[in-house]
């Protein structure tokens, strides 16, 4: 059975130097893909950056639409997905002819057979256009404490999906909501991501935004500052062998933190210069021996189960990850994958990694193709989504 699916991620064309966003989302669709479902490509245009009235140098976000349309399209096209996009106006209205050319129209693309929506602004009147919807969270813990403090209002949907593993469950230490949420695992596409060997000299990386703030709720503070979470970690590079490089976006606080955090054995970049673009991106972490990264203070405190969606392309590519712990987890410990909630964790995780670097790097892949599997995991969201009407064939959609 042929299926359509209407993707609908977070903002891409806003965030055209996101080589990282982008592949949060195109995991989804090169997934869907080689399931065998038809895939549409739904963004959101704020018409006051692209009202046809005005110059066309007018900006949207600092940033002239026009081109920001031509660019996803453009980075869509070197996936074979050129042809897949659709526009709508955030505000409701109509969008110039000039931007949506070539687009496939708002009212066609509501028909597919379902609305797999990953953000959770997507205007209310874009949601009810379709006639079946569902949800991915894909920030467990701080959706459920924006939707109960009223300051994001998602939009009813059919069924709803979460990339956290105590989402809705005793574990958890955030409400939720009064939602069935369903776990999902965050989809790689395998075939985009393939082993790739790193240079014998190549560190371990990450790539980040750093700052966040912090939040109140219910009467308790709390930190969505991943910087922080670093700082406790920042003597972990004089305590390794192993290499670690930090790339984060940091813009004008480059020199600052390189100044503050090179001399205790860090390497630092700026994620901008070496993450830009999709393919920037895939070659960084494909280029590196491992992941190392800490989490945002709040996963932990939250004990949200989350995975980063960049932690998987690591273990699809053969690269052993050493991340921060969020919680319990259905995936297996010490194989490929180790999770730190201490310094001397995080020092024995890098320990036992190079002491069988070969080894870790084939149960990172294994790893990723027994839980991570994109085509696999759009399958079941299909499935339960689709209210059980499709037929599976090798984890596939017929």
């Amino acid at each position: 059975m042929s299926v359509t699916v209407c993707l609908a991620p977070a903002n891409t064309v806003g965030y055209p130097e996101g080589g990282g966003h982008f592949w949060v989302y195109l995991n989804w669709a090169l997934s869907l893909r080689e399931a065998g479902a038809r895939v549409i490509w739904l963004e959101g245009i704020d018409r006051t950056g692209a009202d046809s009235s005005v110059e066309s140098r007018r900006r949207w976000r600092g940033r002239d639409v026009r081109e920001c349309v031509a660019a996803l399209r453009s980075r869509l096209a070197s996936h074979g997905l050129a042809e897949t996009m659709a526009l709508y106006s955030i505000d409701g209205g109509t969008l110039p002819d000039d931007i949506t050319q070539g687009c496939i129209d708002l009212d066609a693309a509501a028909g597919a057979d379902l609305l797999l929506n990953l953000w959770h602004s997507l205007p209310a009147p874009v949601v009810q256009r379709f006639r079946r919807t569902a949800f991915v969270d894909t920030d467990p813990g701080l959706l459920q404490v924006w939707m109960t403090t009223g300051d994001i209002r998602v939009a009813p949907h059919d069924v709803y999906f979460t990339i956290g593993e105590t989402v809705g469950t005793p574990a958890a230490r955030f409400p939720d909501c009064g939602i069935d949420w369903h776990y999902t695992p965050p989809p790689v596409a395998l075939s985009a991501w393939p082993v790739t060997r790193a240079d014998g000299a190549a560190p371990y990386t990450t790539i980040t935004h750093w700052w966040g703030g912090s939040f109140e709720f219910r009467g308790e503070q709390f930190s969505n500052d991943k910087g922080a979470a670093f700082l406790e970690y920042s003597d972990l590079a004089s305590r390794v062998t192993a290499k670690l490089e930090l790339a984060v976006c940091f813009g004008k606080h480059l020199d600052e933190w390189r100044a503050r955090l090179e001399p205790l054995g860090w390497r630092i970049r700026e994620a901008w210069d070496v993450s830009a673009t999709p393919g920037q991106y895939r070659a960084y972490i494909q280029g590196s021996r491992g992941e190392f990264s800490c989490v945002k203070p709040y996963c932990p405190q939250f004990v949200n189960g989350w995975t980063s969606d960049r932690t998987v392309c690591y273990l699809a590519s053969g690269k052993p990850a050493v991340v921060g712990y969020t919680g319990p987890s259905r995936f297996p410990e010490a194989e490929g994958l180790f999770r730190f909630r201490s310094m001397d964790e995080a020092v024995r995780a890098l320990a036992a990694v190079e002491a069988d670097y070969e080894g870790h790097c084939r149960r990172a892949r294994a790893l990723a193709e027994e839980f991570f599997d994109g085509r696999r995991v759009v399958a079941r969201i299909l499935e339960r989504a689709l209210d059980g009407s499709l037929s599976h064939s090798a984890g596939g959609v017929e």
